[in-house]
């Protein structure tokens, strides 16, 4: 697999919170709750600590050490 390659498919992993986000009918629920708090909300709120893993996942890998 080629730099070109490697770098393109590694920046696809940010295409992954878009999806899960941006698709609204899929989490548009009020159950299941955690702790009071409805799906809708806590669902979203879990895509935060993805999203900062998978961003810093894709900066390692297309981080160019100097």
């Amino acid at each position: 697999m080629t730099q070109r390659t490697h770098r393109r498919s590694v920046l696809l992993l940010l295409l992954v919170p878009v999806v899960g986000l941006l698709c609204v009918p899929f989490y548009n629920y009020d159950a299941p709750t955690l702790w009071g708090v409805p799906f809708f909300y806590w669902y979203q709120l879990l895509w935060v600590p993805i999203t900062v893993l998978l961003i810093w996942v894709v900066y390692r890998s297309t981080h160019d050490e100097d």
